[in-house]
């Protein structure tokens, strides 16, 4: 029986209350135990003199009980315990509170470690209940785990170890051997024992490279196979090409990263057998929808319907209004599905869907509902591919008989990590910007020159433009309060300097219903400023907007700040981009600097890659992707590695059949079991 079909309350000490807090950190069977790993590791060889110890800091001492320890009884029942300890370089204080063992646990005259802060007061050196152990153990290495409450990590540890003295004998490894050698991997039995218990901490390395490197080799196996999948034939033919009657119809030039993603997407959807499975990947403002709109008509003018899905009504409302103007005298009909649509209007639309009267579909997480039904879909697409899963983009491609799929992205991507994210599609990059984009002129102030800043976007709302200012919080107790909350600042901005303006304010903990009215009253021009929390990273088009002003920009990725002045610079309008930080690092000068420096999106990335790792790129979650357990993104050097070698199995065994592959492929199977996407 596999260790992931045995419940953890076949360990000692957990019943059923227990294992319910275990299950809250997804732990729910002895094998989940054994793969949650230590998130830190606590060293006590790293011995500090107590002359030594610096106030304020967490060390370790090694040192003989010097007297007995002392109980009183404090003001209030408690209890506190004291005694002094020495070394060869002073003496140091140790205080206890409520804690009845400690003149057992601690003998007078024994030497000890013990880890703590010291601090000082009028009696000298002292640590306030420090952790100890005997002197013996000075070489010993404990695990830190991440815990819930109610769980401490003590119980966590013995429920590690008893979780691995379980594991058999001989443990069938899941990378064949070439693999292992060809990459100097240490064995699966070793990484285990050495990722929960190491050695030593060269040990530990060793065993956290090999788990990183097999968990981003089945990300990398799992991500190419469900490409593999979805090149079954496609009923969907498309062989006469009409991107070009369509073109003739534009009122401006494509350019030619634009030609070359219509052209790319045409052959795919002309030439394969199987449905086309890409994503166009492309600057803010590098001109992806009219690429889109190619490709609908091209669609529609084949006999088969096209849907466009946005991830906001706002959104998909622009989106629709720029599809009739483009679309008009071609007597093709453009629907509209939101969310928001009354009942009878969803209703009809849908019948007009079905009937196949609605040649092309625009809406939002409305086209997803089983009572979205289409007469012959030949072609999804979905824009903003970061604010959809993998399970999102399936359901919408679920809707035809294996159409043509296309997803847009405007976060640039480095190549490293666009190979794990979209592993299982095509990628095109827009490179190119259109004709007549004017630079965004950015700086960088500090807290020091705001009030000017303030002032300059006054200036601009008076000649009749508008501006975004972003914060990083939206109240007082979500993080630092030294951060500029947008409620707050937009009440202060209201009252103040810009008490004669029109000021809306927009968060994420808005209504959907709420977000949408403010973002439609900015782009109506009733709101002339517009404080709001990155929220406004996907938004409305506002043509009129100049300034994007952004507080505490040391708080944000580049990636992120990219995004943010992209809502800028798209109108005929000179625009401007501030930065406001009193953030002294050289790490936050260096980023913020590349910002003024340069618009390119994908140098922009890799930068952001290296100083920030991949957290940016996904947020809290890579959407869409199976959970990782151990590996990071930003260790570059390993995701190559994994890359090669999946490269390198699929080539022996495409489908991995393969008898040494037949453990690797079960682990594909476990790291996919939490998406809709789990493998067959």
């Amino acid at each position: 029986m596999s260790l992931y079909e045995i419940p953890i309350t076949k360990l000692s000490g957990i019943g059923e209350k227990r294992a319910a807090l275990f299950r809250k950190l997804g732990i729910e069977t002895v094998g989940n135990m054994i793969s949650f790993y230590p998130r830190d590791y606590e060293c006590w060889s790293d011995v500090t003199p107590i002359a030594d110890a610096v106030p304020g800091e967490r060390c370790v001492v090694r040192a003989r009980v010097a007297t007995p320890v002392n109980q009183t009884r404090l003001p209030g029942g408690r209890l506190m315990c004291k005694l002094r300890i020495g070394d060869d370089t002073g003496f140091l204080n140790l205080v206890y509170f409520n804690n009845r063992y400690i003149s057992s646990m601690l003998r007078f005259g024994e030497e000890y470690l013990f880890m703590g802060k010291v601090a000082y007061d009028r009696y000298g050196r002292q640590m306030v209940s420090p952790e100890h152990r005997v002197a013996a153990d000075a070489d010993a290495i404990t695990p830190i785990y991440n815990l819930t409450a109610g769980l401490n990590n003590h119980i966590m540890v013995r429920a590690a170890k008893e979780a691995l003295s379980m594991l058999p004998d001989v443990l069938r490894d899941p990378l064949p051997y070439d693999i292992l050698n060809r990459y100097q991997l240490c064995p699966l039995s070793y990484a285990l024992q050495n990722i929960h218990f190491p050695s030593d901490m060269q040990a530990m390395e060793k065993a956290r490279h090999r788990l990183v490197f097999e968990e981003l080799l089945t990300l990398n196996l799992g991500m190419r196979m469900m490409k593999s999948r979805s090149q079954e034939d496609t009923a969907i033919h498309m062989p006469t090409d009409f991107t070009p009657e369509f073109v003739e119809r534009l009122p401006f030039t494509l350019t030619g990263a634009q030609q070359r993603a219509v052209s790319e997407c045409v052959a795919d959807m002309r030439d394969k057998p199987s449905p086309m499975n890409r994503l166009i990947q492309g600057d803010v403002g590098s001109g992806k929808t009219a690429v889109c709109a190619a490709l609908c008509y091209h669609t529609v003018k084949n006999g088969f319907q096209a849907a466009f899905m946005a991830p906001t009504e706002i959104l998909a409302q622009q989106h629709f209004e720029n599809f009739e103007k483009m679309f008009a005298d071609t007597g093709m009909h453009i629907e509209l599905l939101t969310g928001s649509m009354t009942a009878a209007e969803k209703r009809h639309a849908r019948e007009r869907i079905e009937s196949g009267e609605s040649d092309i579909v625009i809406g939002t997480h409305a086209l997803l509902s089983e009572s979205t039904v289409f007469r012959s879909l030949g072609c999804a697409i979905t824009d903003e591919q970061h604010r959809f899963g993998v399970a999102q983009r399936a359901r919408l491609a679920s809707k035809g008989d294996h159409p043509h799929v296309l997803v847009l992205s405007a976060t640039p991507i480095p190549r490293t990590l666009g190979l794990i994210i979209y592993g299982d599609l095509d990628i095109t990059v827009i490179d190119e910007l259109p004709p007549g984009r004017t630079p965004i002129e950015t700086y960088f102030i500090g807290t020091d020159k705001r009030d000017r800043a303030l002032g300059f976007v006054k200036k601009q709302v008076d000649e009749g433009r508008q501006a975004y200012i972003v914060c990083p919080l939206v109240e007082e107790g979500e993080g630092d309060l030294e951060l500029q909350n947008a409620n707050d600042y937009a009440a202060e901005l209201m009252l103040g300097v810009f008490k004669d303006y029109p000021v809306g304010i927009l968060h994420g903990k808005m209504k959907a219903k709420e977000k949408e009215k403010v973002m439609a009253q900015f782009a109506s021009g009733e709101i002339a400023i517009l404080v709001s929390t990155t929220v406004v990273e996907v938004g409305v088009d506002v043509k009129n907007a100049t300034v994007m002003m952004v507080e505490n920009a040391d708080r944000f990725g580049l990636s992120t700040l990219h995004q943010l002045r992209g809502r800028v610079g798209r109108g005929k309008h000179k625009s401007y981009c501030i930065l406001v930080s009193d953030h002294k690092g050289e790490n936050t000068e260096q980023r913020l600097t590349t910002m003024c420096r340069t618009e390119n999106g994908f140098e922009i990335a890799d930068m952001d890659l290296k100083m920030r790792g991949p957290g940016d790129f996904f947020g809290n979650r890579q959407h869409g992707l199976p959970q990782l357990s151990i590996a990071d993104f930003s260790d570059t050097e390993t995701l190559a590695q994994s890359q090669e070698a999946a490269e390198f199995l699929l080539k022996i065994s495409p489908d991995l059949s393969d008898d040494a592959m037949r453990l690797l492929r079960a682990k594909i199977k476990q790291l996919f079991r939490t998406t809709e996407n789990t493998m067959n």
